[in-house]
C-alpha cells in the first residue's frame, strides 16, 4: 500500500487500561494530519460471547452476564483516555472524529478482523511493557503486532514504549 492509495478511511488503534500513552497521542496525531476518523478499539480477552448472530453486531448483553457492570466503568475510563488525547491536539484545524469500540477474544485476531470490515488503510498497536510479566505474557500469548504483521494485508505501526530501558516505570 502506497499513500496513494489511502482513500482517507478511519485508522484503527488497539487500545488497553494503563497502556503508555504514547500510543493514543501517536494514532491521534497522525489521523488529525491526515483528516481521517479515529476508530479505537479495546479487545476484552476475559469476555466472551454467548450469543452471536452473523446478521447483526453483537449487542452488549450478548457478552458474559457478569462483565457488563465492570465493562462499563472501563469503557467510561478508557473513553476519558481518548478524549483526553484528543484534546492535546493542536486546535487549528478540524476537531478529530474518534470512536469507542469494544470487541472480545483475541486482540490481534479481533482488532484484524474489525480492520477488514471497517477496511481501515492502518492499524496502530503498541509495544509491549517491559518487565518479566509482560514478557512472559507476550511468550505465552504473542505479540499483537507481530501476529497482525504477519497475517493480514493491512501495515501495521507500532509505536515504541518511549521510556530508556534503563528506567524503571513507577
Amino acid at each position: 500500500m502506497t499513500w496513494e492509495d489511502f482513500d482517507g478511511g478511519p485508522l484503527l488503534v488497539g487500545i488497553m487500561p494503563k497502556q503508555h500513552p504514547e500510543v493514543l497521542r501517536a494514532a491521534a496525531t497522525l489521523a488529525a494530519r491526515l483528516c481521517t476518523p479515529l476508530v479505537c478499539a479495546y479487545v476484552d480477552e476475559a469476555s466472551y460471547l454467548v450469543e452471536w448472530d452473523p446478521a447483526r453486531s453483537a449487542h452488549r448483553l450478548s457478552r458474559h452476564p457478569d462483565a457488563n457492570d465492570d465493562m462499563l466503568a472501563l469503557t467510561r475510563e478508557l473513553e476519558a483516555q481518548v478524549q483526553a488525547a484528543v484534546g492535546m491536539l493542536p486546535s487549528d484545524g478540524a476537531p478529530l472524529q474518534w470512536s469507542f469500540r469494544t470487541l472480545t477474544g483475541d486482540p490481534a485476531r479481533a482488532l484484524g478482523q474489525l480492520a477488514a470490515e471497517m477496511d481501515a488503510p492502518l492499524i496502530i498497536v503498541g509495544t509491549s511493557e517491559r518487565g518479566f510479566a509482560h514478557r512472559l505474557s507476550e511468550a505465552l500469548n504473542g505479540s499483537v503486532g507481530a501476529w497482525l504483521s504477519h497475517h493480514q494485508s493491512r501495515p501495521v505501526l507500532v509505536v515504541p514504549y518511549r521510556m530508556p530501558a534503563h528506567v524503571d516505570r513507577p
